[in-house]
């Protein structure tokens, strides 16, 4: 049965190049341990490959839809990646697309977070 909402429409979404966070112990950062988690990495893996929806992240990296909306939420919180789309299910649920905010995440310890 066709359907009256666009299923999936191309997503142009194109990330910043860099993103520097500065760890040290004046300014702690929950994004070391927000990244490392398994689960974590990998939802960031799959959405390397484009954006994509919590249910579609979690068929491909084979866990709960419950789990991947936790891993989402704690990234978008760490804004490492962010919505950038809705698309709807063929029943017409709308569902958040997800893509990478940043291409490139450089740590450095210290007390400034200076590009080099």
């Amino acid at each position: 049965m066709p359907s009256a909402f666009p299923y999936r429409t191309p997503t142009d979404h194109t990330p910043c190049e860099r993103t520097v966070v500065c760890a040290d112990s004046d300014n702690p950062s929950d994004l070391l341990q927000t990244v490392s988690s398994q689960t974590a990495q990998q939802v960031l893996a799959t959405l390397n490959n484009g954006p994509a929806t919590v249910s579609d992240i979690a068929e491909a990296i084979s866990t709960s839809i419950q789990n991947a909306k936790y891993h989402v939420n704690r990234l978008c919180k760490a804004d490492l990646i962010e919505p950038v789309d809705t698309w709807y299910s063929e029943k017409g649920t709308e569902m958040t697309v997800y893509a990478l905010s940043v291409k490139e995440l450089v740590v450095q310890f210290g007390t400034s977070a200076s590009e080099t």
